[in-house]
C-alpha cells in the first residue's frame, strides 16, 4: 500500500512537472522528473530500465538509463548511483523491477518506486516510449 502511495505522489508530482514545462535531461541521460520529497522540496527521479540492453535499444521510457538485472555488472552500477536520490524503476513486465527494487533496498536505498512494466511506466508517468 506505502509503495502504491509512493508510485501516486510520484506521478503526480512527473506529470505537474511536466504540464508546467519543467521537464528537461540531465547529463547522465536520466530524465529529472521532479518528486517532493518529505520537506516538501522538488527533487529529481531517475527513471531506471532494469531490461537487457536489447530490450531498451527496442523502447523504453525517454531519458531512462538503462542497468541491466540480469547483468554481473547490477551491483557495481547500482553502487555507483546516490542512494538518496529518487528512483523509478521499471522493466518489461514488473517481475525484474520488483527484483531491482529489492536489491537496492538491499544496498541502501530507500527512495524506490517500482513502476512495474514499460506500458505502465510510461502511462503513470506520460513519458513516450522511445527507440535507440
Amino acid at each position: 500500500m506505502f509503495r502504491r502511495f509512493r508510485l501516486l505522489l510520484l506521478v503526480g508530482a512527473a506529470l505537474f512537472t511536466l504540464a508546467a514545462l519543467v521537464t528537461g535531461c540531465s547529463g547522465d541521460g536520466a530524465t529529472d522528473l521532479s518528486a517532493a520529497d518529505a520537506s516538501g522540496t522538488a527533487t529529481p527521479v531517475v527513471l531506471i530500465d532494469v531490461r537487457t540492453p536489447a530490450e531498451f535499444a527496442a523502447g523504453h521510457l525517454d531519458g531512462a538509463r538503462n542497468i541491466d538485472l540480469q547483468s554481473a555488472a547490477f551491483d557495481s552500477s547500482i553502487a555507483a548511483l546516490d542512494p538518496d536520490a529518487a528512483y523509478l524503476v521499471y522493466c518489461r513486465s514488473g517481475s525484474r523491477s520488483a527484483q531491482a527494487v529489492a536489491r537496492m533496498e538491499a544496498a541502501g536505498f530507500t527512495r524506490l518506486t517500482d513502476a512495474g512494466g514499460l506500458d505502465a511506466a510510461a502511462e503513470s508517468t506520460g513519458l513516450p516510449i522511445v527507440t535507440g
